[in-house]
């Protein structure tokens, strides 16, 4: 009966073990793989910054359109009924500052008070129907800045594929890192056992277990580094997904291929980044044109219509002063019209001496964006230069590290059955524990190497395709 009982915990025990490992293997398994194609895929269209460029480039587009409409007339219409005197004095005045009285009406020896309705009813137009290329040089620029500002957006884009691929890549080497520390506590441990049970029975002296707590020690720090690293690097790519930082589950399997296709026809001045510099020129260009257009006259067409109504009669002199009406609707009804119509060409004669500095000056920023193309423009191409010396080296060693870690594994093998038959000694174990870490550590390097490597002439030469496609 009591071994019954002592049999029936253990199964009880057992059935709860598997429990338990149930739920982590399904929790696993709900645990979606985030695809490195996704990942860019979801930041791209989440990333605030892309969201501001486009914001810029809607406002640029509708800068646009009102630019446009300024070759539109101006049309104003006028409504005005007023109450008041009419009295009038020979002799020059001047409004300053805003609209002064214009009252018209015969001349009194003294003040009068008599005052009546009158009214105003006006529609004019002014039509620059003729700019000499002013108008059109500002369209242009215009244009030129929805130009600039849909590289900049494209140029976002792209730059923000790269950092997400980048991000995404050194995630997975840090998790790989993570479970590389996490082996060597395994191993480290394994060997704490065996030297401590030796030091009890008396084959090994103390010493190597000090030693060897220390290597325990050491890799649990180890460890923890690690993880912090893994931690910084996962928030950084949370950043750029605009996602909450959370554990992400990556895309093992870059770490057991390597691509097929180094090789690219782009051009650098096809790349998004010069494309953008190169339309800074264009813009600023195009604004140089419109201000050297600035100086150039117009040609006005306009005219006018004006009805007035009047509580006061035609023939109202200070003789017969009581000829006036206060009738409201007597003082609002038109009365007389006139119209006029008429071609005007206005020049301010002035304005090249006060755009002069202004051309110039726009001329060396125009210059200025020049040198940044050039400068960029030798950057990419040293740049694809360096990418495909990376990716040899990276090649070279995918080929070697495999034979490192089976040499290290060979040797920590070895190292550790001389030492449990005492045949050598905890340092030289030491010694192969480390070369095994670090081989291990290589041989992910090296593939993750060779992706970033490829990452980098993408960059580079402006073709992302080269390298999107090969990790789908």
């Amino acid at each position: 009966m009591k071994l019954f009982s002592i049999q029936g915990k253990y199964i009880l025990l057992a059935i709860t073990v598997c429990n338990c490992l149930h739920v982590f293997i399904v929790n696993g398994q709900e645990q979606k793989t985030l695809l490195l194609t996704t990942a860019v895929k979801n930041g791209i269209k989440n990333y605030q910054g892309i969201q501001a460029k486009e914001n810029y480039l809607l406002a640029s587009t509708a800068i646009v359109k009102n630019v446009q409409h300024q070759y539109l007339p101006d049309v104003i219409a006028s409504i005005q009924q007023v109450y008041g005197t009419i009295n009038g004095q020979l002799g020059p005045a001047a409004a300053f500052g805003g609209a002064g009285i214009s009252s018209a009406g015969p001349s009194y020896s003294s003040q009068s008070w008599n005052a009546a309705f009158g009214s105003v009813y006006l529609i004019n137009t002014n039509w620059e129907f003729i700019s000499f290329g002013r108008l059109k040089s500002r369209i242009d620029a215009a244009h030129a800045q929805v130009q600039t500002d849909s590289a900049n957006l494209t140029q976002e884009k792209f730059v923000q594929g790269i950092r997400i691929a980048g991000a995404y890549l050194n995630l997975l080497i840090a998790q790989r890192l993570v479970q590389t520390a996490q082996l060597n506590i395994e191993r480290t441990s394994y060997i704490q056992q065996s030297v401590i049970a030796r030091t009890k029975s008396g084959l090994t002296a103390g010493v190597d277990s000090s030693i060897v707590n220390a290597e325990v020690s050491a890799a649990r720090l180890l460890l923890i580094q690690s993880k912090n690293r893994e931690q910084e690097l996962s928030n950084q790519l949370a950043q750029l997904l605009n996602a909450v930082p959370e554990i992400l589950q990556l895309d093992t399997s870059y770490f057991n291929k390597i691509p097929v296709n180094y090789n690219t026809v782009a051009s650098i001045t096809d790349n998004p980044q010069a494309r953008f510099y190169e339309r800074r020129i264009i813009q600023s260009n195009a604004v140089a044109k419109y201000i050297k257009k600035s100086i150039n006259p117009g040609l006005n067409l306009f005219g006018a219509f004006q009805t007035r109504g009047s509580g006061f009669d035609y023939n109202y002199t200070p003789d017969f002063n009581s000829r006036f009406n206060k009738s409201y609707l007597e003082g609002i009804r038109p009365a007389r019209y006139n119209y006029l119509v008429g071609l005007g060409l206005s020049w301010n004669l002035i304005s090249p001496f006060k755009i002069n500095q202004q051309a110039k000056a726009q001329q060396y920023l125009s210059a200025a964006y020049q040198n940044e193309y050039d400068l960029v423009t030798t950057q990419l191409k040293d740049q694809v230069i360096l990418s495909d010396q990376q990716i040899d080296n990276s090649l070279k060693s995918v080929r070697e590290a495999p034979l490192q870690l089976k040499a290290a594994t060979d040797a920590y093998l070895q190292k550790t059955v001389l030492y449990k038959n005492g045949l050598t000694t905890i340092v030289d174990v030491q010694q192969a524990l480390f070369a095994l870490n670090r081989a291990q550590t290589d041989i992910s390097v090296a593939y993750i190497n060779v992706w970033q490597a490829l990452l980098l002439k993408a960059a580079a030469s402006g073709d992302f395709d080269l390298f999107i496609n090969q990790v789908q």
